[in-house]
């Protein structure tokens, strides 16, 4: 499996098609939540693809601070097989570029209620009660660098 990281403007025509591909499959279509998925959060944010002789795997995307939180955060997070560790991996390397990148003391996210264990996994910590969300049971989460 081969991690790439991209800025927006550094994507390909082909890179950006199989992204917005597959966030439409996984969170429009399997999930049948109509939401505006394509939005201006993508241009500021770094793009995480995981990829290998098959296509696009995997994907994240790391926001800056103000992009659509207060804090750093991560988002639209898919593994397309799941149940073998590339969920936590890809987050992993999100936290590390959420560092690098925007020098994050912490970020947060909206996760979907029933994969709050993968992130818990990764260091969040739940930091809400659940909420609904485009009709989806959520949870904010919040990861905090150790001192």
């Amino acid at each position: 499996m081969e991690f790439i990281i991209k800025k927006y403007d550094e994507l390909t025509v082909g890179e950006l098609f199989d992204i917005y591909k597959l966030r439409c499959a996984v969170f429009i279509v399997e999930q049948k939540c109509p939401y505006q998925d394509v939005d201006d959060a993508d241009k500021v944010a770094m793009h995480l693809m995981a990829k290998d002789e098959n296509g696009l795997q995997g994907y994240l995307r790391v926001l800056p601070a103000g992009a659509t939180m207060p804090e750093v955060s991560i988002g639209r997070v898919i593994a397309v097989k799941r149940g073998y560790g590339l969920g936590e991996e890809l987050m992993r390397k999100g936290i590390e570029i959420a560092q690098a990148t925007f020098n994050a003391p912490a970020i947060k996210i909206e996760a979907q209620t029933y994969v709050a264990a993968l992130y818990e996994k990764c260091g969040f910590e739940r930091v809400s009660e659940e909420f609904m969300l485009d009709g989806i049971p959520h949870v904010e989460m919040l990861f905090s660098a150790k001192a």
